[in-house]
């Protein structure tokens, strides 16, 4: 079938080569079309439910709330992982799906159970579904601030809320908007209680008046039997505070108590749970900023983060009119496209250098610029056919489908170079034979010799890569993208190899002057004299080389097992990411106090470019922080010479002399990964479950200080689960019944009087304010105060609170965190300078005496990156074995000889000397990416085998050699171009990628590029020494079998078809 593929395309050359061209064209029109972003989709389906239950405290939430919720959400078709935060008055639940399941089946799966739980749930609690967002999804963070305090934080806050907010959620690609900072406006009624006795007004009638004074109602229709009819509006609500002042609450003896006698009304902030700042460096170097309203962009999965940001920059511009003048936008605060675009620019450069090293090798060997071209031709075509096959399945451009065409992009000229030299070497001879044939038969007849080991080469190529679509989780996301550019790219290029390269081959080098002219490039004959002697020397002492190369064999599987183990290498966001955490129970005052101290260390670091502080949550916010934990992004200057380790360091030891808190350094993104696959933005966590929380914590504590001391470990921290300071009111029953009170009349006052009660909503033309009731400041800040506020009993007569109520203070857990229905706390901790795996080996072996002394129903669990990577390099393992067998099996079906098949399958030992050394001497880690590398490697490294050993069959069969010492030196120099070439092509093309360790959007595709290019280099220097060696000791026998075997089969095609003329 392949031969008549040959045959077609040369008898229909303008169709090819117009295929060809339209091919360019239309892919490269489709390319401009792709989405871009710097990662694959990574998503894990996952559900964030939200439920507000103000007021509550921890315990109540876990109980009430979150277990029920919990309990009906376990066991759904799909769920992988129940996690939850309880916390002071909302509870966050965290449904993780299985990898591949539909996220709006998830949403519908998750609202059937809430809708089975709903009776349960305390009345008023409404949990809510969080937006669909993407794990990716924190593209841009932009602040709002008033140059001299003009506008006041109120005013930003509300602009903030209704102007900006609103024109940015209808951006495309947009889901959510989470605002934070400034002073969030309310309308509210501070009622004092000593003017409610006087005038004999309760509670209860302040709230019941508010309401029924703020509501408009339809009254139908008014139809005069004329032409029209009147839309009937009584219209009641209240627009400014003046209005609600003259609020009739009561009217006794012909006189109302008017709102304003008993309450004082304010525009006033609602209660903050969280603040913000940000700061820009000027063009004079300096810091500018503070205090700001800070806009968190996150973007709907699979949309284009560059296209989004894009918008909400042209939608920021237009607003800026519209604005006061002396509001500030910062747009640039953190911005997820800079990374994109200077990863996806580093990757870019790589192919391009990698290209323009290819094509100087190229020339050098063939020293033609027409063979260099028909060559190179299967770089853009196989690049343009890949891009299709993306815009097909809607697969976007990103760092790894860039970096699996980086990979292949020196492989992509190996099938057209094995072709192109062969058509080039057999036109040579028939043009200097004595009965020269027509160029179209040799042409045909040379693309036919080679074909077996161009297609067999290419099918090991593919099978190798076959382990990387069966990897699961986050790591399968990452690298099946790279696995599939790098398979259709190399499969392209065999598709060019068979048609357009005949073709090309048959125009621009069928004509016999220009065969007169060529021979060899200076280059190619020196390295043949060398190869000569080399070749020479392999059968002179076959059996020293054959045990010199196993013991090189060994010595590398010692240095591997040596080697440190890791997940992913660390990412160069171009961001750090700084958490600064207080003692739990701090208070947001003292967290801003604090966090002004780390603003001020942060603005002398000279690398950082802009920085937003982030200090507890916002409303809408999944991320449901304490006010003791502050998030601090900063930007690093992109011309900052200063590595990402460098930068990180240098913050930790800035902020390591600040007393009272604990600071974990790392990226924004490495945080969420680590979110994502944990449930703990860290790197290594490890989980204890039970019931207790003493004893949890009481055994954090014990666990955090047997590994503090372990090399590598750093931001070690226990999670934020402690003992807070509660102020608790008990009602007495006993008195209660002296009065004739109820608990929820008590509760009801005490939740009102303290926390408030939203009543109603204010409308200001499309705007909403809440109307809240509460007591004034002077009684909520004061415990004696407090104690002495009264309740109307139903008598009509009036009690102390602190007559029917046990007040005293106490405490109680400031969260509860659980997950697969259990109470558990983490100790969480990042790796530095060690592997992560090795790191973990050493946490194990410490906590072992402790592990084994917990009490019953207590258990450790650790969880994080390095379970990814066990999962990743266990699979990647077994898989490997599998392909091997496959590899067999094709080789075997190529040679019909078990012996030659292992001899090509040699070269995998050769190449892993080289690629172990080349992690060795760039002191890098074992890493899911290093061991795709080993993968690529096998496919490359085995075709320089199956190139030699079928040329040696060959020789013998259709040219007339012996088995003896000189038809392998004339094999081995024969394909000596064609062996060189597809290895330094491979290697050369690979340098850009070895060169630039740690830039943007290379960090995963570094170690794979080390890996190939150091076992190529062992492999090809080895592939004259070895092969000719162990091809003279132990393969003779079996190739003679093959020759005599296949000369007694009927042949299909005639032998003479092969004889080349002047043979």
């Amino acid at each position: 079938m392949l031969n008549a593929v040959i045959r077609f395309s040369l008898q229909n050359r303008l169709l090819v080569i117009a295929i060809a061209v339209f091919l360019v064209l239309y892919g490269g029109w489709q390319a401009t079309r792709l989405h871009i972003d710097v990662f694959p989709d990574l998503n894990r389906p996952r559900v964030v439910i939200m439920t507000e239950a103000l007021g509550m405290a921890p315990e109540e939430v876990e109980t009430l709330i979150t277990f029920p919720i919990e309990t009906a959400l376990n066991g759904a078709t799909g769920v992988q992982d129940v996690r939850s935060s309880s916390g002071v008055g909302l509870s966050v639940v965290y449904v993780e799906f299985d990898w591949g399941t539909d996220i709006f089946n998830d949403r519908q799966i998750v609202n059937e159970r809430l809708a089975l739980v709903a009776d349960q749930l305390p009345q008023g609690i409404n949990p809510q579904l969080a937006p669909i967002s993407s794990i990716m999804g924190q593209i841009q963070i932009i602040g709002l601030m008033s140059e001299g305090g003009k506008t006041t934080p109120m005013k930003l806050r509300t602009l903030a809320d209704w102007v900006v907010r609103q024109r940015l959620l209808t951006i495309e690609g947009v889901s959510q908007v989470v605002v934070m900072g400034g002073e969030r406006k309310q309308f509210q009624v501070l009622v004092d209680p000593n003017e409610m006795l006087r005038f004999g007004v309760t509670l209860a009638e302040v709230k019941s008046a508010l309401r029924e004074s703020n509501q408009n109602s339809a009254g139908g229709y008014l139809d005069e039997q004329g032409p029209n009819e009147y839309l009937v509006r009584a219209l009641g609500r209240v627009g400014s505070i003046e209005e609600i002042k003259r609020i009739p609450v009561v009217h006794r003896d012909g006189q109302s108590v008017r709102l304003s006698q008993v309450a004082r009304v304010i525009e006033g902030p609602q209660v903050k749970r969280g603040d913000s700042a940000a700061y820009s460096r000027n063009a004079d170097g300096n810091f500018e900023g503070g205090a700001a309203v800070v806009l968190t962009i996150n973007k709907q999965p699979k949309s284009d983060t560059r296209q989004v940001t894009k918008s909400v920059v042209a939608a920021l511009k237009d607003l800026k009119p519209s604005l006061p003048p002396d509001v500030r936008i910062l747009p640039e605060l953190y911005q997820q496209e800079t990374f994109i675009d200077l990863a996806i620019e580093n990757v870019m450069e790589a192919l391009r250098d990698g290209a323009i090293l290819v094509i100087i090798i190229l020339f050098l060997f063939l020293f033609n610029l027409r063979t260099t071209f028909i060559t190179l031709t299967a770089i853009p075509l196989s690049i343009v056919m890949t891009t299709l096959i993306f815009a097909g399945f809607g697969l976007s451009i990103n760092t790894m489908t860039l970096g699996g065409l980086a990979v292949a992009i020196g492989e992509l000229v190996d099938d057209a170079i094995v072709d192109v030299e062969n058509i080039f070497r057999r036109l040579r001879e028939n043009k200097h034979s004595r009965n020269p044939r027509h160029p179209l038969q040799i042409v045909f007849q040379a693309s036919v010799e080679v074909r077996n080991s161009i297609v067999f080469s290419t099918m090991i190529v593919v099978l190798v890569f076959v382990p990387l679509f069966a990897l699961s989780g986050m790591e399968g996301r990452l690298f099946t993208p790279l696995g599939i550019a790098y398979i259709v790219s190399i499969l392209a290029s065999l598709i060019v190899s068979l048609t357009v390269t005949p073709v090309l081959s048959y125009w621009l080098l069928g004509d016999s002057k220009l065969m007169e002219r060529e021979q060899d490039s200076f280059v190619l004959r020196s390295i043949k004299w060398i190869a000569e002697r080399v070749i020479r020397l392999s059968l002179r002492i076959p059996k020293i080389i054959l045990l010199v190369t196993v013991a090189m064999v060994g010595v590398s599987m010692l240095a591997l097992v040596g080697l440190d183990r890791d997940f992913l290498p660390p990412f160069n966001e171009g961001a750090i990411q700084v958490n600064v955490l207080l003692p739990p129970g701090s208070s947001l005052a003292k967290s801003n106090e604090v966090s002004a101290q780390v603003e001020r260390r942060l603005q002398e670091i000279g690398a950082i470019s802009e920085f937003v502080r982030k200090t507890g949550r916002a409303e809408l916010d999944e991320h449901a922080e304490g006010v003791n934990v502050t998030e601090i992004i900063a930007t690093i200057d992109p011309e900052s010479k200063q590595s990402r380790e460098e930068s990180i360091e240098e913050i930790s030891e800035a902020l390591a002399d600040i007393p009272g808190i604990v600071t974990a350094v790392e990226q924004p993104l490495a945080h969420l990964i680590s979110h994502m696959l944990s449930g703990v933005k860290a790197q290594v966590a490890i989980k204890l479950f039970g019931d207790d929380l003493d004893i949890l914590r009481r055994e954090a504590e014990a666990m955090q200080v047997a590994i503090s001391s372990i090399p590598g470990v750093r931001d070690l921290q226990i999670e934020q689960q402690t003992i807070i300071p509660q102020l608790r009111i008990e009602a007495d029953g006993y008195r209660l019944e002296q009065f004739g009170l109820r608990r929820m009349a008590v509760n009801e006052f005490i939740e009102t009087a303290m926390q408030g009660d939203i009543v109603s909503q204010v409308l200001d033309g499309q705007r909403t304010f809440d109307l809240l009731v509460r007591l004034d400041e002077s009684y909520r800040e004061d415990i004696d105060a407090l104690q002495r506020l009264e309740i109307e009993t139903p008598s009509g007569t009036s009690v102390k609170l602190e007559d029917i109520a046990k007040i005293y203070k106490a405490g109680g857990p400031n969260t509860v965190n659980r997950e697969q229905v259990r109470r558990r706390i983490v100790v969480q901790c990042n790796v530095r300078d060690r592997g992560l795996v090795d790191v973990v080996e050493d946490i194990k072996q410490r906590l072992a005496p402790i592990r084994a002394a917990l009490p019953t129903g207590y258990d450790i669990v650790y969880s994080g990156q390095f379970e990814s990577q066990q999962s990743a390099s266990d699979t990647i393992a077994l898989l490997f074995l599998a392909s091997l067998v496959g590899i067999f099996l094709v080789l075997f079906t190529m040679f019909h000889s078990v012996n030659l098949s292992l001899q090509v399958m040699a070269a995998l030992p050769m190449a892993f000397i080289g690629a172990v050394a080349a992690l060795v001497v760039t002191h890098q880690t074992l890493t899911v990416a290093a061991m795709v590398g080993f993968i690529a490697l096998v496919g490359v490294a085995s075709r320089n085998g199956i190139l030699l050993l079928n040329h040696y069959l060959h020789l013998v069969k259709y040219e007339g050699e012996g088995w003896t010492k000189e038809m392998i030196v004339r094999g081995g120099l024969e394909r000596l171009a064609p062996v060189l070439m597809t290895a330094l092509t491979a290697g050369i093309a690979l340098i850009p990628l070895t060169l630039s360790a740690g830039e943007p959007g290379k960090e995963i595709l570094y170690p794979v590029a080390t890996v190939i290019v150091g076992g190529l280099i062992s492999s090809t220097l080895l592939d004259f020494f070895v092969h000719p060696a162990l091809f003279w000791t132990m393969g003779l026998g079996s190739a003679r079998r093959i020759v005599e075997s296949e000369e007694q089969h009927i042949s299909l095609v005639d032998k003479e078809e092969f004889a080349y003329p002047g043979e």
